[in-house]
């Protein structure tokens, strides 16, 4: 099911308690504006933003059961870099769907500490606000990423990574360490499967139409896998181009997705009509 429009309206028409895992990424702050006024993302500052994300997990809360768990996935940004007002002069269009882009401009407004240049720590920002609205924190996952967005900066290393947090809004929750085991890495011995530890390589992904980059598929597959049976429903509420429904549709869960942008909705539902899932 594909819900189109705010997350924070469209969550009232989702059953309490009937989603047994979110898998989601939101939109980074400050990175685009997809032309929608009071979007997430479009805050003027960090603390806004985190502020309004977290207050949007909290009504997430009453959808997801007793014993499911939230996958959030969240990169970060320096300051002085993006973030901040939005300037119309500087946009780009995808060729693809014809959806216009504002990128943001490199003076956002004085911060009380932050300065140019400064890592925000967004991901860690939410992490701790989600924990102090009740939220359990079980995981940082890291999404090492091989082949990350080439950077033009000399004087710091060049960021190759993002943030998976899981939260449950128990103590005890459903979590199969079975069906994400890592394969064993003796001949001898094929079927001692391991554990999965928290640091996950994985290429990013494109996706003719959408944005510059989207989820790979094995970063849902894993969390869906790790958080859900068969039948049970996923839920994405900010979906972007499908990724997360393609997957849990193959792995013979339902789905419920919300997203703001028409044209993503349009990329959904022909990728989840599709006879071969990719």
């Amino acid at each position: 099911m594909l819900l189109i429009g705010d997350v924070r309206k469209k969550i009232a028409e989702i059953e309490s308690e009937s989603v047994q895992a979110i898998v989601t990424s939101p939109p980074y702050w400050g990175l685009r504006d997809y032309d929608n006024s009071g979007q997430i993302g479009q805050e003027e500052s960090p603390e806004k933003f985190v502020e309004e994300l977290v207050k949007t997990f909290k009504d997430l809360k009453r959808v997801l059961k007793k014993d499911g768990t939230f996958w959030l996935n969240l990169g970060d940004t320096y300051f002085g870099a993006k973030g901040g007002h939005w300037d119309s002069s500087n946009s780009i269009t995808n060729s693809e769907t014809g959806t216009n882009y504002r990128m943001s401009r490199a003076a956002p407004p004085p911060h009380p500490y932050l300065k140019t240049k400064d890592l925000v720590g967004i991901p860690w920002r939410v992490a701790f606000g989600m924990q102090q609205d009740g939220w359990y924190l079980r995981n940082d996952v890291i999404w090492h990423k091989p082949n990350p967005m080439p950077e033009a900066v000399r004087d710091r290393c060049a960021k190759s990574h993002e943030h998976i947090f899981l939260f449950s809004k128990s103590p005890k929750y459903y979590f199969d360490d079975k069906a994400i085991a890592e394969p064993s890495s003796d001949i001898n011995n094929p079927n001692d499967k391991k554990v999965r530890r928290d640091v996950w390589t994985l290429n990013t992904s494109t996706y003719k139409g959408a944005h510059f980059a989207v989820f790979p598929m094995e970063i849902p597959e894993l969390c869906i896998k790790a958080g859900s049976r068969e039948g049970d429903v996923i839920l994405d509420p900010f979906m972007g181009s499908g990724t997360t429904a393609v997957v849990a549709k193959r792995l013979s869960r339902k789905w419920i997705g919300i997203e703001l942008n028409p044209e993503y909705a349009k990329i959904i539902l022909e990728r989840t009509a599709q006879r071969t899932l990719f």
